[in-house]
């Protein structure tokens, strides 16, 4: 249930921040649409970082995992731009 929630959350902040590009169209005067897209960038970065903290462990084990190998190889001299 905590997942499901963490995701929720991240949805929601990635579609507070797809709506900065939409609020310009809406006819609001400028002040308005700073004040909202302002609003809509606090909102989505509270939502984003909440979801982070959420999610953070198991999506932290994720990556983890996917990027062992990267630890696996070593550091081949003959190839170029590898060496120090």
């Amino acid at each position: 249930m905590v997942k499901i929630i963490g995701y929720i959350l991240l949805l929601i902040s990635c579609l507070l921040f797809l709506l900065i590009l939409i609020v310009p169209w809406f006819g609001f005067s400028k002040i308005q649409i700073t004040e909202i897209i302002t609003g809509l960038i606090i909102a989505g970065e509270i939502l984003f970082y909440l979801s982070l903290i959420i999610l953070g462990k198991s999506l932290y084990e994720k990556i983890k995992s996917k990027l062992k190998f990267w630890k696996a190889k070593k550091k081949d001299p003959d190839l170029p731009g590898l060496s120090d």
